[in-house]
């Protein structure tokens, strides 16, 4: 019997998302850089983006592929700029 240990699934969003992360960050200076800021920003950016599972390597290659249409690229830039916003508006210490 297989146990709930041996299942792998990849959130593959996520891997977009932290790919893409350090490309948008740089236009914005002013934005506080530090791990709970910056863990916030990605956080905010996958609760508004869709999750995108793979089990495979080639379900993770399919994504990839995906990746280079130009709408689904422009969703996560646009989640990712609208977190690094409310973050930068709204940081959770002093």
């Amino acid at each position: 019997m297989n146990s709930i240990q041996n299942i792998r699934v990849t959130n593959f969003m996520e891997i977009c998302v932290k790919e893409l992360f350090g490309e948008i960050l740089k236009r914005y200076s002013d934005v506080c850089q530090c791990d709970r800021c910056l863990s916030d920003i990605a956080a905010l950016a996958l609760n508004n983006l869709p999750p995108k599972y793979t089990t495979t390597d080639l379900g993770m290659l399919y994504s990839r592929v995906n990746l280079l249409e130009t709408q689904y690229r422009a969703d996560i830039y646009r989640a990712i700029t609208m977190a690094v916003e409310c973050v930068r508006k709204n940081p959770r210490h002093e």
